[in-house]
């Protein structure tokens, strides 16, 4: 953003905010997990934040300053303003912005998460690409959050009755679309009271900012209504779990360099390598995609998540599926890549399959053979005589695997690299050392 443009948004913000009536601003970023961190500012002290920042304290936040460097600065992009629709809009309105962090000194700081996707995307500029995305975020409505009972038993696409949760739905998108949010489809999914909302395509950043709002929209509304929304991967045993299919693709200006009119599937050699990327180093960022304990319980066959690495057209059984070509579509022509949950931090989430994609084509990777026949199907010594390979099992070994790669270390930075894996280390030797309800009933009665 240039500074005549910055100076634009600012005076539209405080204009805005005047007409509203807004008297707070909530000043949102997020940690390496990719939790929203928020503190509130009155409408006297916007001015002064929209010019030099807001001073906080980043030693509690998980993955950012030590007890010694803790002064933060939180610095409010002014693209990014907006009035929360469920907060009073007549009188005492509260409008938000998203921060970048900065030291005292007036640096980026560099476990900012936002300033770890600037970092990568800017590489995709000075290659000549503009990164689009555009995710799928499912998630489940319960009665409560101590106990995943569903409000139904609907199933995909189904309509009323069995879809009691089409109104929340409905409330939902209206939020976000008056927080400029576009929404493109919104409709039951497979599992019982598991929903999906897809908002319309647009750059990574945006799309990062959009994806923490909507997770927090749809918590906001469900808490509205007496039942609670969940974004956990795998919350019911034996339906399908929650995905975040990411589509994506790279722009020159207004041409979509992943467009080929010649070539069969209508992939530009740009596409193929990206997509030859993507497949080499989808194990390295499964942590970053994937990254709780519960994200490897829906990473299993049967479910309609990934395991293999495998692309094809139209097959949602690969980790990546290549949406067939409508003609005078060339813009839309795109990859999935299905992988990722909708739990992960979608700021380093999209930095890293950027990252992999561009080192495809940095490389010149050559795209494997699609895999046209069922993977779940085909023998272990089959899959193995093809070269396909698999994602982590769990998260101890996408761990193992994530701490030798140095494409993660340089997508994320050394400190953020060396935060996220202690972090997960810590979270698997907690989780490793529970003993389960499973556990209990299989082997107390015969032990």
């Amino acid at each position: 953003m240039t500074g005549k443009d910055r100076d634009k948004d600012k005076e539209y913000v405080l204009k805005v905010a005047r007409e509203n009536d807004v008297r707070f601003i909530r000043l949102w970023f997020t940690d390496i997990l990719g939790f929203l961190k928020s503190f509130a500012i009155t409408i006297g002290e916007l001015e002064e934040a929209l010019e030099d920042g807001m001073g906080f304290d980043g030693s509690s936040i998980e993955g950012y300053a030590r007890i010694d460097e803790s002064d933060m600065i939180a610095m409010p992009d002014p693209s990014t303003f907006a009035i929360l629709p469920w907060r009073p809009r007549e009188h005492n309105a509260v409008g938000r912005m998203f921060c970048d962090i900065y030291r005292p000194g007036g640096e980026p700081y560099e476990r900012d998460p936002r300033y770890i996707l600037k970092r990568n995307l800017a590489r995709a500029a000075e290659m000549g690409y503009t990164y689009y995305v555009g995710p799928e975020l499912e998630y489940f409505y319960f009665k409560s959050s101590e106990n995943p009972e569903v409000l139904d038993r609907g199933g995909y696409f189904d309509l009323t009755p069995l879809d009691v949760a089409s109104d929340l739905r409905r409330d939902t998108v209206l939020a976000l679309e008056e927080m400029g949010i576009g929404v493109e489809y919104s409709h039951h999914e497979v599992g019982p009271s598991q929903h999906e909302i897809d908002m319309r395509y647009t750059d990574a950043l945006t799309m990062a900012d959009n994806a923490m709002t909507f997770r927090l929209v749809v918590k906001e509304i469900a808490l509205r209504n007496g039942v609670y929304a969940t974004f956990m991967p795998k919350p019911l045993f034996g339906e399908n779990g929650s995905g975040m299919h990411t589509h994506m693709s790279l722009f020159q200006g207004d041409r979509n360099a992943f467009f080929d009119p010649e070539d069969e599937h209508h992939l530009s050699d740009t596409a193929k390598k990206f997509i030859a990327g993507l497949l080499r180093h989808a194990p390295e960022i499964t942590l970053v995609c994937n990254q709780w304990v519960n994200s490897y319980k829906r990473l299993v066959p049967g479910y309609e998540a990934p395991v293999y690495l495998t692309w094809a057209v139209r097959n949602r059984s690969d980790l990546i599926r290549v949406p067939e070509y409508k003609p005078g579509k060339e813009k839309a022509t795109r990859i999935e890549f299905r992988s990722p949950d909708p739990a992960c931090n979608p700021y380093l989430a999209f930095a890293c399959m950027l990252a992999a994609g561009l080192e495809g084509i940095v490389n010149d990777y050559e795209l494997p053979p699609m895999v046209d026949r069922n993977v779940y199907e085909m023998t272990e010594e089959e899959r193995k005589e093809l070269g396909i390979g698999q994602l982590p099992e769990d998260l101890y070994e996408a761990i193992q695997i994530a701490e030798k790669s140095e494409l993660l270390r340089k997508t994320l930075g050394d400190d953020v690299f060396r935060s996220l894996i202690e972090n997960k280390k810590i979270e698997w030797e907690r989780y490793r050392a529970q003993v389960t309800e499973w556990e209990m009933r299989q082997y107390l009665p015969v032990l």
